[in-house]
């Protein structure tokens, strides 16, 4: 999970510093405030860590990525190439991290959390790394340009010493993150390094992500017979997602000594207590066909019909709620308006659902969102002590004179925002004001 990020000069974010990321952390604010940046930048450190090319410092994606950001100068702060672009998370581990040297015996650690800094340049008409750094209790390994063309390295450690067996610098990182290879013919003793990067591989891989314009739904949907990783982020492989959770069985814990259920019923749980349907089926079309469709009753005497027969709102939050349950635990979710196309109710009771992923099933969720209801469900629950401020985020975006501005949300022991920024979601008073004195002017002018 991750605890903490920092990121310089992207895109409208001058700067964000040791952003506090919480089991949910929710993101409000105004458009072109930022928002999605933040998951943008997320996302496209993962499909960097994806992708084949080992020589790409950055993905910054296409057409048919979940991110795609277009260039450096795109996404770098003004649109400026001399800057900098500089970065570093925290995460915690899902096991204990033990670094040990093979020459003296010496260990570091047990670590259950890391972080990690990078700092990204435009140099010669390349991206480049300026220097990279793996810090965790005890002890750091930085990898770093010690030349002017930025094409030679140089690797610093402490807590483990890294023995230099060869006088030649090293090449360039593999991606924004990885010791060069040669590493271990230089150093003796540099066996370790692959443990830090594989754990930040590995959380990088545990990231998912579902946007904010999801599929229609349809009729018939066709099978592959696959166990997709995720969702997409149009929720395109839901229901392969849940022929695939089928053979997990019933691994799915509602909460302390209660009964473990499928995802399916689980998924059908939530459309019931959410007032959306009654239950949903996905079966095939006839035996033995790759054709399924999917099935739910409103009530529990109605007829069974296909989603494209209900309210659109249930086709649109199916992934959201699939996706919750089909994660590994443990896994980072980053969701973009999951509230969209749905009732006021349900989006509010989509806040208990992520209460629910996070507390019994230490999944991550990050969101930007631009519903009221959703957050005032969220600020009953901090009241209530359904759940506890250290286990939510909130933060307020806006745009301000040297770029975006991040401003967390502070909330009492009873649910309240002590900091309510002006106009949150629109002048509420004042329509009401307007209105009725509007009211006035035309009773006033003999109107009814």
């Amino acid at each position: 999970m991750l605890t903490e990020l920092s990121v310089e000069n992207f895109k409208a974010w001058k700067k964000i510093d040791k952003m506090r990321l919480a089991p949910i952390t929710g993101l409000f604010g105004t458009n072109s405030s930022g928002k999605s940046s933040i998951l943008q930048f997320l996302l496209m450190l993962k499909q960097t860590a994806e992708a084949d090319d080992r020589k790409l410092v950055l993905d910054f994606g296409d057409e048919d990525s979940k991110a795609n950001l277009g260039s450096f100068k795109d996404v770098i702060y003004n649109h400026n190439e001399s800057f900098s672009l500089t970065f570093g998370f925290k995460w915690k581990l899902l096991e204990n991290l033990t670094l040990e040297d093979s020459l003296s015996g010496k260990k570091l650690g047990p670590a259950r959390e890391m972080c990690f800094k990078s700092e990204i340049c435009f140099n010669d008409n390349r991206l480049c790394v300026k220097k990279m750094r793996y810090e965790l209790e005890g002890g750091h390994f930085e990898l770093s340009s010690n030349l002017d063309g930025l094409l030679e390295y140089k690797l610093k450690s402490s807590g483990l010493t890294c023995v230099r067996k060869k006088q030649r610098a090293l090449p360039s990182p593999i991606k924004f993150y990885g010791f060069p290879d040669q590493v271990n013919t230089y150093y003796q003793n540099a066996e370790f390094l692959t443990d830090l990067q594989l754990e930040l591989v590995n959380m990088l891989k545990e990231v998912r992500y579902l946007g904010p314009l999801r599929e229609f739904p349809k009729r018939h949907y066709t099978s592959k017979g696959t166990t997709p990783s995720d969702l997409g982020p149009k929720g395109e492989f839901v229901v392969d997602a849940i022929l695939a959770s089928r053979d997990r069985g019933k691994d799915i814990s509602p909460g302390p000594r209660m009964r473990k259920q499928t995802l399916e019923e689980r998924i059908a749980h939530w459309l019931k207590e959410l007032g959306l349907i009654h239950s949903f089926n996905v079966k095939p079309i006839a035996d033995g066909s790759s054709l399924y469709e999917v099935k739910v009753k409103r009530r529990p005497r109605s007829s069974e019909v296909l989603i494209t027969d209900v309210g659109f709102g249930v086709s649109q939050i199916l992934p959201v709620l699939v996706l919750c349950y089909y994660v590994p635990e443990g896994s980072t979710i980053l969701l973009e308006q999951p509230e969209i196309h749905l009732h006021p109710s349900v989006q509010m009771g989509l806040a208990d659902v992520f209460i629910d992923v996070a507390k019994n099933r230490k999944v991550q969720i990050i969101l930007e969102s631009h519903s009221e209801h959703l957050l005032n469900r969220l600020q009953r629950r901090l009241a209530d002590e359904s759940v506890s401020k250290d286990d939510v985020a909130l933060y307020f975006c806006d745009t301000g004179t040297t770029g975006s501005r991040l401003d967390p949300l502070d909330i009492d022991m009873y649910g309240t925002i002590r900091n309510w920024p002006t106009d949150f979601f629109g002048d509420q008073f004042g329509e009401v004001a307007a209105r009725e004195e509007e009211q006035l002017r035309r009773q006033m002018q003999g109107g009814e």
